[in-house]
């Protein structure tokens, strides 16, 4: 039964990733503005995985590209299920691997219509059929022997064993154009000679990928395929599967390219291409998705910076356009940094306290201590892994919270100033702490104390700030001082100052 006219049914997208690896970003996008389309119009976006490639298609891979799909916020109304890897939806299997019957079907459907043939020939023939065509200097198209075979002597053939055939699509008409209007392109021409007759099912019964993708988009209902540059040259051959499967092609958009800043084709060359590997960076999602959004197609307002909702609301298929985009990834930080800069306080904290766990750090849980933690340092962070490094200082896990004396503090410790100003330091801090009950110093009283050892020790400039840091920071460079002392307890302050005393003794 062949799907009903799309011009009655509503907008249905679907993204299809085969699970042979991440999910790149040129994918990520792809998806994104299916997704940003089908809830704009009301419409369904469906996720299908294309898994018929059995040597490279793993489960792993498909659980890690369905838990970053989610991780985008990229809902999907039908599919493979991210959490239970189950179908929900009326029109599953939702896995290729799982339709096997269903293009066997269609593939037997067209045998016996006479658009396809069985066709025996082998590896090799194919091969010296190609080396023949590169010393004559012309395209490879195979041309095969078996093409006016009946279907009854074919069947035979295979009847008699030891055979195991391709099934090949006949094309049938060589003086024709197949054209379409390309959502993203414009007008597209494709003349009929330029493939010869194409495999649907490979010798083992495996479909190839354009038989699945026409079958599956069409069982589907799927409205609007937007897809990757790429796949342009898939265009001519799917249009002749749905002439000869008497089903109504989609409308197609074919996405621009996204290059590296080398404007090479964006690759592992180029550092990370993976929507994981951001995500273990410390990328947002909602800023990730406003970057690649950007990424072949602008905002009406003009906006750089916008949330998901903005984006479904502002997103229109007039506004994708075909030049390659680059994918810069300092603007990727800039525009992670807007985002992350804009959350609430305690949003930010439930998302950086992940990194600073798997650093072995530990934070006060004191609610205001993160508060003005925050405000201190979220300026400084342009991916949430900045954190690490920023509150490691801050830490008040293991040994001597984790302080230690570094050897860059070498220099600094060996300046005969070094042990008075710290020691000065030290009883600063212990006159602080007997009159406050207050268990950190403020940031006027952090400048008081340090005038006070500048008097007291008749020193300025580094040979003051320097042995302090160390006795802060355990090395003599690093954040401002006025803005990590007051969130170091005092007592923790006294005994990194005794520590760096005693190292100075030790020598």
């Amino acid at each position: 039964m062949n799907p009903p006219n799309k011009s009655q049914l509503k907008i249905r997208t679907r993204f299809a990733p085969s699970p042979t690896g991440y999910l790149h970003v040129g994918g990520a996008r792809t998806a994104l503005y299916c997704y940003l389309f089908a809830r704009q119009n009301a419409g369904e976006f469906v996720l299908r995985v294309e898994d018929t490639d059995e040597q490279r298609s793993t489960e792993d891979s498909m659980r890690q590209q369905l838990s970053d799909l989610k991780w985008l916020g990229y809902a999907y109304q039908e599919g493979v299920d991210a959490d239970t890897l189950n179908d929900r939806g009326p029109y599953g299997p939702y896995r290729q691997s799982q339709r096997l019957a269903i293009y066997r079907e269609y593939a037997d459907r067209l045998l016996k219509e006479g658009k396809a043939y069985y066709c025996f020939l082998s590896d090799e023939e194919i091969a010296e059929q190609r080396a023949q065509a590169e010393r004559a200097g012309r395209p490879h198209q195979v041309v095969s022997p078996y093409r006016n075979w009946s279907l009854k002597d074919a069947e035979k053939k295979i009847a008699d064993g030891g055979v195991s055939p391709t099934v090949r699509f006949r094309v049938s008409d060589l003086n024709r154009e197949y054209k379409f209007r390309d959502l993203v392109r414009g007008d597209v021409t494709f003349p009929s000679d330029m493939v010869g007759d194409f495999v649907l099912l490979r010798s083992g019964g495996m479909p190839v990928y354009n038989f699945c993708c026409v079958i599956d988009d069409a069982l589907m209902k799927i409205s609007h395929v937007l897809r990757a540059e790429e796949h342009l040259s898939n265009t001519l051959r799917q249009l002749m599967l749905y002439e000869a499967l008497d089903f109504e092609p989609p409308q197609f958009g074919h996405l621009s390219i996204i290059l590296g800043p080398d404007r090479q084709k964006l690759s592992k060359r180029h550092g990370a291409t993976s929507v994981h590997e951001y995500r273990e960076r410390g990328y947002l999602p909602e800023a990730l998705s406003n970057f690649i959004a950007l990424l072949g197609w602008s905002s009406p307002k003009g906006q750089e910076i916008l949330s998901m909702s903005e984006l479904i609301e502002q997103f229109s298929l007039d506004r994708l356009h075909p030049a390659a985009a680059v994918f810069d990834e300092a603007k990727l930080k800039w525009v992670n940094a807007q985002h992350l800069r804009a959350l609430p306080h305690s949003e930010l904290w439930n998302l950086i306290e992940p990194f600073l766990t798997r650093a072995g750090l530990q934070m006060p849980e004191d609610a205001n201590w993160r508060e003005r933690s925050l405000q201190l340092f979220k300026t400084s962070m342009e991916v949430l892994s900045d954190a690490v490094e920023l509150y490691r200082p801050l830490s008040i896990s293991g040994a001597n919270g984790g302080f230690t004396v570094h050897d860059e503090a070498r220099e600094t410790l060996s300046w005969p100033s070094t042990v008075k100003v710290v020691e000065e330091w030290r009883k600063q801090l212990e006159t602080a702490a007997s009159k406050s009950t207050s268990a950190y110093l403020s940031e006027e009283e952090f400048a008081t104390i340090q005038n006070n050892v500048k008097s007291n020790c008749a020193v300025k400039g580094k040979e003051l700030f320097m042995p302090i840091r160390v006795a802060v920071l355990g090395k003599p460079h690093g954040a401002e001082l006025k803005i990590l002392v007051p969130l170091i307890e005092k007592s923790i302050l006294i005994e990194r100052a005794k520590i760096v005393l005693d190292h100075i003794l030790r020598g």
